[in-house]
């Protein structure tokens, strides 16, 4: 930050438990798949003296998380916490996949963090999801820094690289994203590429070498100076514009020279406010090496120009009945607000929390609070229940090293929290409160399953419940129209690591099935029909004549049974039986099987036997009846139509608004937003927009978003319905 020498980590990555909350750094990292976060915590955790020359954690683990999955995959699919020291302070490090299906992960590391690093590859430039990111820390005002990784890639440039960023994340102000650091090249190779070997501070002009391993502090030759003065003198001009010394400007432009130290200050509190977003750059260490590239001075950014805790304002709390409660910022002895941010499960300690603590002071073994987060309609159980917390700890590898306490601000994972689910708050247990949940995305692919054997099909049920707890972006559906389980992710390669954990953790396997869309069937037309139930074979006979008039209603109107009979034609006791019989067939459906709605069916005459006619013989006559109604009218099938909002970027509306046309949509409107975006308003089959959340991503690069909500029924087109009919005969 203030390109001081190497500074010396207090315990040599020790995670030790936080006594005060200014200590405490929480950062996210963020940025593309492949852009090279996970490898960065690693070199950041190396140079603090957290893990052994040979990258490996000290204790045996390794930094990545435990789960298997994201080695078969090589790639990170949750959230994952190293806790490093550094200079004194303790910096939890929040590792994001960034791969878009895993956005929730990435949610939850916000929630948790008080500032942003975005790690951008030089090599592959800055994606439209990581734009919408930085969009989200904008709104709320998260302080954030930009690392650029890859240097070491041929096509790698990193003055370019910085130019991007300041495009992409400056808006209106490209001045407030500058770079701290400019690279040393060495020589170059046969192949004409110059390896970085260290890094120009351009506050303090000194040279800061990397080649040997080591990070070495050397003083610029007089040639290299001019190199630097252009960039020099836009940084620290970029600096002074956000000084809250407000004469500081007018006095550098008049030839008053700044000194470093000043501009040091003024640049963390910059950062620390979120008005201003340096750049560095990082490459992991070679082997044998203690210090990675540019290690030190992110980890230099990060303790002395981020946040601390006491700096955030903390999430809006209530008591559990919806009441607003007042909390002292961060108080370590306020009364206890927890929120656990990740929930999973260790292969040999079971269930883990990952709770950041907003007021008060977390301890092993005592009683809490859990309250519910009200995702009810995901599949999740609502629960205001006492717990009993197990052991706390602080995630190192795959090992988890003991803590005697976690103050507000700080990060733990907690043992034993049976019924905790993501998002739950955890408080007093005589004093509940609850906090405001943070966003989630809707998960919007649906996946049909069912349990491939009996003996899956008996663990499926607490297999999914313990699925959802860990994964609030996941919804459990159990479809009554369709008689499907139904689970909804955010992609597919979501729903591939539910599956896999399904199989892995719980051993349960399923299999994938289609999915169906409630269609229904309605009368085209008005139409009669006769029902006759008569049997005479021996002892008591059945007898039951019913007539009925069908008619369509309006959409929405369900089934309207009426009776007209007059004489006693029907006697009254059997009125209701022939309703019964009605609505039955009706579930059943006349055409292809699907419910049938919207009718009108009026009872208009009938007949009896003294003797022979009974409740279940007027039953069957009503069916009859309906049944006959049906097959001399045309039956239209309905199928359920979305409405479908899409939020896209201008340059994709055109691709966009013709793939909706090209499912059956009807596009309704488009409205500009910010941002140089639009918003598409349509709406579309359900039947159509099963992966529509697949092929949206793929459509607009990752940069789209849509949302939908159940409109209505309608008919479905001639030839697609005969389709849906020929399929309901073959599978009959």
């Amino acid at each position: 930050m203030g390109d001081k020498a190497n500074a010396h980590p207090g315990a040599a990555g020790r995670a030790t438990a936080a006594d005060h909350p200014a200590s405490v750094r929480n950062v996210v990292l963020v940025g593309h798949s492949g852009s090279g976060k996970t490898t960065l915590v690693e070199a950041l955790a190396l140079t603090a003296g957290a893990v052994n020359r040979a990258g490996r954690v000290e204790d045996g683990g390794t930094v990545s998380d435990y789960d298997e999955i994201e080695h078969r995959q090589q790639r990170s699919v949750q959230l994952s916490l190293v806790p490093v020291e550094w200079d004194g302070i303790k910096v939890n490090l929040l590792d994001t996949p960034g791969y878009a299906d895993f956005v929730g992960e990435l949610r939850a590391g916000l929630r948790a963090a008080d500032a942003a690093l975005f790690v951008v590859s030089a090599s592959d430039g800055v994606d439209g999801s990581t734009r919408m990111v930085w969009e989200e820390c904008a709104a709320v005002g998260m302080p954030r820094a930009i690392v650029v990784t890859h240097l070491e890639a041929a096509r790698a440039d990193y003055e370019e690289m910085t130019r991007i960023c300041a495009e992409a994340f400056g808006g209106d102000d490209p001045d407030a994203v500058l770079p701290l650091y400019l690279p040393l090249h060495g020589p170059q190779g046969p192949d004409g590429h110059a390896p970085v070997t260290g890094l120009t501070g351009l506050l303090s002009q000194k040279l800061f070498d990397y080649s040997s391993g080591e990070r070495k502090e050397a003083e610029p030759d007089d040639d290299q100076l001019p190199e630097i003065e252009e960039a020099r003198n836009r940084l620290i001009e970029g600096i002074i514009a956000e000084s809250e010394d407000e004469t500081l400007m007018d006095r550098y432009l008049g030839g008053e020279q700044v000194d470093v130290k000043t501009l040091i200050d003024d640049l963390e509190r910059a950062v620390a406010r979120g008005t201003f977003f340096p750049v560095l750059a990082a490459a992991p260490a070679a082997d044998g090496a203690r210090h990675g590239l540019g290690t030190v001075e992110v980890l230099e950014l990060v303790t002395r120009g981020f946040p601390t805790p006491l700096e955030r304002e903390a999430p809006r709390v209530t008591t559990v009945d919806g009441k607003p409660r007042e909390l002292k910022l961060c108080d370590p002895d306020g009364p206890l607000v927890a929120e656990v941010v990740k929930t999973a499960s260790d292969p040999y300690v079971g269930r883990v929390s990952m709770v950041r603590v907003f007021s008060g002071t977390l301890r092993p073994d005592e009683t809490v609070h859990v309250s519910g987060h009200g995702l009810a309609d995901r599949g999740h159980e609502d629960h205001d229940v006492d717990e009993r917390i197990g052991a706390l700890s602080a995630p190192f590898g795959k090992q988890q090293r003991t803590l005697t306490h976690c103050i507000a601000g700080d990060l733990a994972c907690v043992a034993k929290l049976s019924r905790a689910e993501t998002g739950d708050t955890l408080s007093a247990k005589d004093d509940p409160l609850l906090m405001e949940p943070w966003q989630m995305p809707d998960p919007l692919l649906p996946l049909a399953i069912q349990a491939h054997s009996k003996a899956d099909e008996d663990k499926l049920s607490q297999g999914l419940s313990r699925l959802v707890a860990e994964d609030p972006t996941m919804r459990l559906e159990q479809n009554q129209a369709t008689h499907q389980v139904v689970l909804w992710a955010l992609g597919e390669a979501h729903a591939d690591v539910a599956l896999e954990r399904l199989r892995s953790r719980y051993g349960v396997q399923v299999d994938v099935v289609p999915h169906k869309v409630s269609l229904r069937e309605t009368f085209a037309s008005r139409s009669a029909g006769r029902g006759r139930h008569v049997k005479q074979s021996g002892g008591h006979g059945q007898y039951a004549i019913c007539e009925i008039e069908v008619e369509p209603l309006p959409g929405g109107s369900g089934i309207e049974f009426v009776d007209k009979v007059v004489g006693g034609a029907v006697p009254r006791q059997f009125i209701p039986s022939v309703e019964k019989g009605v609505r039955a067939q009706a579930a059943k459906g006349v055409a292809a099987g699907y419910p049938l709605v919207d009718v009108r069916v009026t009872l208009l005459d009938g007949k009896a036997h003294s003797v022979d006619s009974s409740d279940a013989a007027f039953q069957t006559a009503g069916a009859l009846a309906l049944r006959e109604a049906a097959a001399d009218v045309k039956i239209h099938l309905l199928e359920p139509v979305a409405e479908v909002s899409v939020l896209v970027g201008d340059d994709y509306v055109g691709a966009v608004m013709s793939d909706l046309s090209g499912r059956r949509g009807r596009v309704l409107g488009t409205e500009q937003t910010s941002g140089g975006r639009t918003l598409i308003k349509a709406e579309v089959p359900e039947i159509e927009v099963g992966r529509y959340a697949v092929d949206l991503r793929s459509l607009s690069h990752g940069t789209a978003r849509f949302s939908r909500s159940y409109a209505r029924h309608e008919p479905m087109p001639p030839q697609i319905a005969e389709r849906i009919r020929e399929e309901a005969r073959d599978a009959s």
